[in-house]
């Protein structure tokens, strides 16, 4: 079975104190649901690492946008800092992006791609899909429709024509002055 991720975080225990707002936007460059949340205040800190980069994915306000196109298989996070300031893309590579009692949800098929602003991508969680697949959570379709996603938004990314990232600003501002 698929994890199913919701847009609203409403279940993310690290965050103490929230505002939330999302929109269906239907516009000549995306069709789909966008989310944002801001998170005023979280428990502790949030850190990953890539290799020798250490990137800070969540404190006290900072702001994730999600981005659910519709017909896609893939949903965007852009992670801003408490300056505005974008500290990474993380795209889901998923099976299916819809709504469910009004609130956006992607069907996760496990690979991820994380996107620096430095333009450095990072492929992850290869062997969860691995093992999803050898477990029989996933079928082959579905696994090779997983990593069909990845190498083709890896492609646009290169050429710069994923453009969801270059619409990270535009799709906040929209919503963050829902969030007044």
């Amino acid at each position: 079975m698929l994890k199913r991720k919701f847009g609203d975080w409403s279940e993310w225990k690290r965050i103490l104190e929230r505002k939330y707002a999302q929109k269906y936007l239907n516009t000549k460059e995306f069709t789909g649901y966008i989310t944002l949340l801001n998170t005023l205040k979280v428990t502790e800190p949030l850190s990953v690492s890539y290799g020798e980069k250490r990137v800070c994915i969540v404190n006290d306000g900072y702001m994730w946008l999600q981005q659910f196109p519709l017909d896609k298989k893939h949903s965007v996070t852009t992670m801003f800092n408490e300056n505005g300031e974008i500290v990474q893309w993380y795209i889901d590579i998923c099976y299916k992006n819809s709504i469910e009692n009004n609130v956006p949800w992607m069907d996760d098929l496990f690979l991820d791609i994380i996107l620096l602003p430095s333009g450095e991508l990072i492929e992850k969680d290869a062997d969860e899909l691995e093992d999803a697949y050898a477990k029989g959570v996933i079928t082959k379709s579905l696994y090779d429709l997983a990593w069909s996603e990845l190498n083709i938004i890896k492609e646009q990314i290169k050429s710069e024509k994923f453009q969801l990232v270059n619409f990270s600003n535009k799709h906040k501002d929209i919503l963050a002055a829902l969030l007044d």
